[in-house]
């Protein structure tokens, strides 16, 4: 998998795949916590969930624009990983009667990932000649390392709250951070050329060369373009991120309850299912589109995106239409499962293409600022995301999924409208 790609994205996909698994763990079981450990109602618990993945990927601008004026992008990474670490730790604290532990920890979390999050993607794309075809399949291999780490998050979760509380969970997260550190550390050598704000690749560095220039007139046209697929993003995001609370509403109310499958392991299924589809259908399929010259662009991936996104909230149109509005624990498990499988294809087109689209696009100068701006439209969808959640017991089911669907809809007609600004500098 590895194998035609620098050492260092070997090294980013560990370091990456530990955060996250640190983040899911969390993100598994924050609604459940708030739910079942503080009574809160929905309402409070969708506005919480949705301000704080706002944060988290909103602050990326602002650890974007650190690397990029004055700290570079390893520093800023490690500052980033510290921080999630006692963010972590704060919320092991954290209880009912200890709420202050709870924010403190939230509000810490949000900037440690904003500090880590866009720059370690910057440095993943740096570490490729600008042009190379492997950019692409490179952001693959490194989201599958993410999920990876996804994967596992929900399993643990699912272990240590049962076995133990909640708050073992969020010890766990910070254990998590801490073998991401060391894995940083450890394989430094091995990306810090790509780390320093640069697309030139090693060999480039080594002998001194440099590329032209950008214009401001080429500069403010990418900028344009960064800016509209940001924009069409917003509503991928605003469905997606129903998994953590619609979607975990629906397995706890509406879905058979088994031993082994509670509400929160259910987000085992996304990231196990993209790290399957990643190796026996995603790359194999672009590494040999590639070869032939037929694979295509970033920009149409993303589009076939969100159509097939589109289609993945119509399951749970059809599932709450056939039981799940009654809000009682009769329906299959094979309704979210099958979601879960449908969204994970179009997350595969729309995520790390996006990732690649940014670091091709993006002006060398704004790399960092730019970065931090995908994950920012990331954060406005997930802020959606909450907002909307708190309608999920205000109207039918299906009528609030079937709204969710037509945005996705709505989005990939957008994409086509602007498919030709979109691959002027992406291909």
């Amino acid at each position: 998998m590895f194998k035609e790609h620098p050492k260092g994205l070997r090294t980013l996909f560990f370091t990456e795949m530990w955060e996250r698994f640190g983040f899911y763990t969390m993100m598994a079981i924050l609604v459940l916590y708030m739910d079942l450990d503080f009574g809160w109602g929905d309402e409070i618990k969708g506005v919480i969930y949705g301000v704080f993945l706002l944060a988290v990927y909103v602050f990326p601008i602002l650890g974007g624009y650190i690397a990029d004026k004055w700290l570079g992008a390893k520093n800023t990474i490690l500052m980033g990983a510290g921080v999630m670490t006692v963010g972590y730790a704060s919320l092991t604290a954290s209880s009912l009667d200890r709420l202050f532990f709870f924010y403190a920890g939230l509000v810490t979390i949000a900037l440690g990932s904003g500090l880590f999050k866009a720059n370690i993607s910057v440095v993943v794309g740096n570490l490729y000649e600008s042009g190379s075809k492997l950019k692409d399949t490179a952001y693959n291999i490194f989201y599958m390392g993410i999920n990876i780490g996804a994967l596992m998050a929900p399993l643990a979760a699912t272990f240590l709250r049962n076995k133990y509380s909640f708050n073992a969970c969020f010890a766990a997260a910070s254990v998590g951070m801490l073998v991401s550190i060391a894995v940083l550390g450890l394989g430094k050598k091995t990306y810090e050329y790509a780390a320093k704000g640069s697309m030139l690749s090693q060999s480039q560095q080594s002998t001194g060369e440099e590329s032209k220039p950008m214009s401001r007139t080429e500069e403010k046209m990418r900028i344009v373009s960064l800016i509209i697929l940001f924009a069409i993003a917003f509503f991928f995001w605003m469905a997606f991120y129903q998994n953590g609370s619609a979607l975990t509403l629906f397995a706890q109310r509406s879905t058979v309850h088994y031993p082994f499958l509670k509400a929160e392991t259910y987000q085992f299924f996304n990231p196990f299912f993209i790290v399957l589809l990643t190796l026996i259908l995603i790359v194999p399929l672009f590494n040999y589109l590639r070869k032939k010259k037929k694979e295509p662009s970033s920009a149409a991936k993303i589009c076939t995106g969100m159509f097939v996104a589109s289609v993945a909230l119509l399951i749970m149109v059809a599932a709450s239409l056939s039981g799940g509005n009654k809000d009682m624990n009769i329906m299959s498990p094979g309704w979210l499962i099958s979601t879960y499988f449908v969204i994970t294809i179009a997350e595969l087109l729309v995520s790390p293409m996006g990732l690649s689209f940014t670091s091709k696009v993006a002006p060398p100068r704004l790399q960092g600022s730019m970065m931090g701006m995908w994950f920012g439209a990331t954060g406005l969808g997930a802020m959606a995301a909450g907002i909307f959640t708190s309608f999920y017991s205000k109207i039918p089911h299906h009528l609030f999924f079937l709204i969710l669907s037509a945005s996705l809809f709505f989005a990939g007609l957008l994409v086509l409208a602007f498919m030709k600004k979109l691959k002027q500098f992406s291909t």
